[in-house]
């Protein structure tokens, strides 16, 4: 039994010696150390060994399953740290290889002067307000001296949804929900932001989605010179200090009285070019003295308090301030567009 349990050893350890997967490895272990494995079987037949020999045979018989079992472990230990060189070797990653650029995107232009028009606004005391896109008849129109039928309203065309919601036209709704919310014993300063939807035909100068930016500011003795004041200021930090602004007379059904401001041309500086058709100026923006009747629809005593509200487009603020000559160029998505003004 001893010379079985030697050349068991001896066999074992060559085939081992000899394995270069460790599936092979897990064969030679079943072979000779499973339930069914040479080892085992030469084992059960120790019952027939004397008492003397029993101990000595099942000592070296131990020794033997230890060796092979050592060695299975060391040659798979040796197999697994070969396998993984290789693999590291294949998924080898060469740092020095120049990389691929990424490009970096930036806020679209629209975006970028909407936030600096917000900016300018804030410094001056103002607040950001916002409301909902879909709007009532009420907010829309009638709180702001608009009433059912008012010829006006053929001003902005609309989209309908009930007789009752519409998409709003304007963001002006927002001054209306934000001065009765104050309930009609508190100051408001402040500007509103968002998307604005009317049934326009899309050209190079209107689109039937655009945005608006109005502002107001109601509050105790507010006279037209404070808000000649703040479009002038807005005027300058927007464009240069160099431009000048004028208001020209107008009319608007929530304003009274209401003006068109324009600024001098940047061209000529208000020489007359072909940019601003001759004349020096540029229209930009409409404003005026909140009407009477807004305010007592509001909450608010005309008698008491006063206020100036100014509408202006951030599309053709910004088309005035890069020389952009197409509506449409700020919602194609037109890369090579938008790349231009990632430093503007």
């Amino acid at each position: 039994m001893r010379e079985q349990l030697q050349a068991i050893e001896k066999e074992a350890l060559e085939k081992i010696a000899n394995a270069n997967d460790t599936k092979t490895l897990q064969d030679i272990k079943v072979t000779y150390l499973g339930k069914k494995g040479s080892l085992t079987s030469v084992l059960r037949g120790m019952g027939k060994l004397s008492k003397e020999e029993r101990p000595v045979v099942g000592e070296l018989a131990n020794q033997v399953r230890e060796k092979i079992t050592t060695t299975l472990e060391e040659k798979g230990e040796k197999l697994e740290q070969i396998a993984l060189e290789k693999q590291l070797e294949k998924e080898a990653i060469d740092v020095t290889l120049p990389g691929r650029p990424v490009k970096i995107g930036g806020p679209h232009l629209l975006t970028k002067v909407i936030e600096e028009i917000e900016d300018l606004f804030i410094g001056m005391g103002f607040e950001v307000r916002e409301g909902p896109e879909v709007e009532t008849d009420f907010y829309n129109f009638e709180s702001l001296n608009l009433p059912k039928n008012h010829p006006a309203r053929d001003m902005q065309d609309t989209f309908f949804i009930s007789n009752e919601l519409l998409m709003r036209t304007q963001t002006s709704p927002v001054q209306a929900r934000t001065m009765r919310e104050y309930g009609g014993n508190k100051p408001v300063k402040m500007i509103s932001p968002g998307k604005v939807y009317r049934r326009d035909t899309d050209d190079a100068t209107h689109s039937h989605q655009f945005t608006q930016i109005e502002g107001l500011y109601v509050d105790k003795h507010v006279r037209m010179s404070d808000l000649k004041g703040i479009l002038d200021t807005f005027a300058k930090k927007m464009y240069g200090e160099d431009r000048e602004i004028r208001l020209r007379p107008s009319f608007f059904p929530f304003t009274e009285p209401s003006v068109e401001m324009d600024i001098s041309c940047k061209v000529c500086h208000g020489d007359g070019c072909s940019v601003c058709k001759g004349s020096g100026w540029i229209e930009i923006l409409g404003a005026g003295m909140v009407h009477p009747n807004v305010l007592s629809m509001a909450g608010y005593n005309p008698e008491v308090y006063s206020g100036f509200a100014f509408g202006m487009g951030p599309e053709r603020i910004a088309m005035l301030k890069y020389g952009i000559n197409d509506i449409r160029q700020f919602y194609t998505n037109d890369i090579r567009f938008l790349k231009q003004y990632h430093n503007a």
